[in-house]
């Protein structure tokens, strides 16, 4: 299928590694100019030489997203530069953490904050085109009471709601807000791979557990996402999209 996405503008926040980087390879290689950034230029750097190969324009450089000055320039800078915005995903994330509140800040400023400045920066000039296609990241943890109370999992799960929003209030625009929530996927430097080191019987017990025998794969949420993202999905929007392998259990809800 021709995706129709030669020629788009995208931007994928924290498109250095694992899921971000694979949402950006995709974009790449189905023909977009892309901007990426993440918190490590160097990582940056390495990810959108290793980008380039396709032969699009690839640009980029760290930011902390929880620096909102920062973020907001790095946004503005980005826009001007590729010439543009036609496709946003926000992937970045400061991941769980439960017992303390510090967790709560970070988890705010960074999974609901940063995607929410991104948006901001970008809105308005989809709108004055007319179009645009904006995917944002949540998670099948924000759909179920998984490893106790965290900020991570309700902040996540907030983005569903606000996804929704947007979706209803920007539809009149031509711009499309729908949102992907990955289940479990493993990467190297990843948090599950650490896992495995770290838990290894916690770790076997999901891989038990799961309908497929195995975790997820970056760019089988990648290809979801650039699917949503991309004119094909000319229909879809407000969506939620779980691509978990059918590992979530949401028959309670």
């Amino acid at each position: 299928m021709d995706l129709g996405l030669k020629g788009k503008k995208a931007i994928v926040v924290g498109g250095a590694r694992g899921i971000g980087y694979s949402i950006a390879e995709l974009f790449a290689r189905e023909g977009c100019d892309l901007a990426i950034t993440a918190r490590n230029d160097d990582s940056v750097k390495d990810s959108v030489a290793n980008l380039r190969k396709y032969g699009t324009k690839v640009i980029g450089s760290g930011c902390d997203v929880s620096d909102a000055d920062a973020f907001r320039d790095w946004m503005q800078a980005t826009d001007e530069e590729l010439g543009g915005c036609d496709i946003l995903v926000p992937v970045t994330s400061a991941s769980g953490g439960t017992g303390s509140l510090k967790y709560w800040d970070k988890n705010f400023a960074v999974d609901v904050m940063g995607p929410v400045r991104a948006i901001d920066a970008v809105l308005e000039g989809m709108t004055e085109r007319g179009e645009g296609s904006i995917v944002l990241i949540g998670t099948t943890s924000a759909l179920e009471a998984m490893g106790g109370p965290q900020a991570y999992n309700a902040l996540k799960a907030s983005l569903i709601t606000y996804g929704k929003q947007l979706a209803l209030a920007h539809g009149k625009d031509g711009i499309r807000v729908n949102v992907v929530s990955p289940g479990p996927v493993e990467f190297e430097g990843g948090n599950w791979e650490m896992l495995k080191g770290a838990m290894e019987k916690f770790y076997n017990s999901l891989i038990r557990k799961h309908p497929q025998g195995r975790f997820g794969k970056p760019e089988e949420i990648a290809r979801c996402v650039g699917f949503l993202a991309s004119p094909a999905a000319s229909w879809c929007n407000g969506s939620h999209l779980v691509v978990d392998g059918g590992f979530t259990d949401c028959t309670h809800f």
